[in-house]
């Protein structure tokens, strides 16, 4: 319920900014009496929310199959599992973009394919738009409600987590009921509201995009283990960023976003420790294992070194703060120190275990020599391989 009237907050909210530049034109592109203008919006966002509602059925029924094809892809799997993580990851982006559109670069893969399927979509629009058909509008709003934008791509993933045709049209239907008051009133109230104001309120709904991809890893239960792997995992990689940028430039484009996400899934980690390993029993540290104690501290000063790096993750703060940039963001070398610390001492798949086996001993060697790669590819030596390799 909470996630459905979240949903429904978001489509009202968004609208105001993101929506309204998508209906104008269609508004504008009919000469109609006020009569056939009132028709012309119910079924043309009749036919959207139609749209939405099977998109999103779709979704939960293809999801449905992934569960049901497998014994470890039911309720609790390591794939539903990294599902929900990724789901929330891509839904804090898209929040943030939505916030503040410059902190982040657009996502990869979807923005360059959104772009053909969206040039696709509208032309049939501009077809159909001539035709005098009563039903035109409503065949407009089911071809406008398939055009892609990442706003929508909000409610869509977590359309994609119900595992249900009907939960998914119902999520889908949810977000478009809160669009609809702005579409149906768009010759009303977007003239009442200047630029700036529908700016803050779209602005707004990137919040509740933050919110629900929050939830959306603060749910799922027992996942502590993959939130803290993946931590460490884009952490590493955004501290390889820069030497490995001679033949693999991808990570340091987004460097920032692989910082900001290790970041993020780390406090989902300790949210997680908090709530299923200590109930939020803080008095029960004192009782665990010395060296569990001694991976609970390594763990708050990794993720309190990792804080103001997160916090001037973008242009302005760089400008700001000038040398002292760098200098602060070199504070997640120690941190990844810490954090492979903590891992290693608390985590279930390490010295953390009550019985340990020959695996848990690998899994240590193993972590330990990822750690010291990063560590020596960091230290300059194949930085000066790379010379030849411009930034």
């Amino acid at each position: 319920m909470v996630d459905w009237l979240l949903l429904i907050a978001l489509g009202f909210l968004g609208s105001f900014g993101h929506c309204a530049g998508m209906c104008g034109p269609l508004a504008v592109a009919f000469s109609l009496s006020s009569s056939q203008l009132t028709r012309f919006h119910l079924l043309l966002n009749l036919g959207r929310i139609i749209s939405y509602a099977l998109v999103g059925g779709f979704l939960g029924i293809l999801s449905s199959f992934f569960v049901a094809s497998g014994h470890l892809l039911g309720i609790g799997s390591a794939f539903r599992q990294f599902m929900a993580i990724f789901t929330g990851l891509i839904l804090i982006w898209l929040g943030l973009t939505q916030v503040k559109p410059n902190w982040l670069p657009s996502l990869p893969l979807v923005h360059p394919l959104e772009q053909g399927w969206h040039k696709v979509l509208s032309s049939q629009m501009i077809a159909l738009s001539f035709k005098g058909s009563r039903w035109t509008p409503l065949l407009l709003g089911v071809i406008w409600g398939l055009i892609p934008c990442g706003f929508l791509y909000t409610a869509q993933l977590k359309a994609i987590l119900t595992g249900s045709f009907w939960l998914g049209g119902l999520t889908m239907l949810c977000f478009g009921l809160g669009t609809t008051p702005m579409m149906i009133g768009i010759g009303i109230s977007a003239a009442k509201l200047s630029n700036d104001q529908r700016s803050q309120l779209f602005r707004l709904g990137g919040w509740v995009t933050l919110a629900i991809g929050i939830l959306t890893l603060l749910r799922t239960d027992g996942m502590f283990d993959y939130t803290g792997h993946g931590a460490l995992f884009l952490l590493m990689l955004a501290l390889i960023a820069r030497p490995v940028r001679g033949f693999w430039s991808a990570p340091l484009r987004f460097r920032r976003a692989l910082g900001v996400g290790s970041f993020v899934l780390a406090l989902a980690h300790t949210a997680h420790m908090l709530d299923h390993s200590l109930n939020w029993n803080l008095e029960a540290i004192a009782f665990m294992l010395g060296s569990h104690r001694w991976g609970i501290k390594a763990g708050i000063l990794a993720l309190l070194l990792l804080v103001p790096a997160a916090l001037t993750s973008f242009d302005s703060a760089q400008t700001a703060l000038g040398k002292y940039w760098r200098q602060i963001h070199l504070l997640s070398v120690p941190a990844l120190i810490l954090a492979i610390i903590h891992t290693i001492l608390l985590g279930s798949h390490y010295l953390g275990a009550l019985q340990l086996t020959n695996g848990h001993h690998l899994r240590v060697v193993l972590v330990v020599l990822q750690g010291i790669i990063v560590l020596v590819m960091r230290s300059g030596w194949l930085r000066r391989q790379n010379e030849k390799f411009p930034q």
